[in-house]
């Protein structure tokens, strides 16, 4: 199983941000580097970031997911004012 890159982060807690965020909408997504980023004090942006990455064949779908415009929550009260 060949992983793909689908997002790059400069710290952990953004990158598991993402992969969370792509773990909720069931895919399987790893961050790698991470360790190696925590080690060595500047090595993360010299190694090109904190990888989230997922099986090639859910790449696409992961990079669609993660450009799309996330949902506005509903207002208090349960209306939605993009709604109409």
């Amino acid at each position: 199983m060949a992983l793909v890159t689908v997002a790059r982060a400069f710290n952990p807690a953004e990158a598991h941000l993402i992969r969370s965020r792509l773990d909720a909408a069931q895919f399987h997504a790893v961050v790698m580097h991470e360790l190696s980023a925590l080690s060595l004090v500047g090595y993360s942006m010299a190694a090109g970031g904190i990888l989230v990455q997922v099986p090639e064949e859910e790449a696409a779908e992961a990079w669609a997911f993660l450009d799309a415009k996330p949902e506005e929550p509903a207002e208090p009260g349960g209306i939605n004012p993009n709604d109409e």
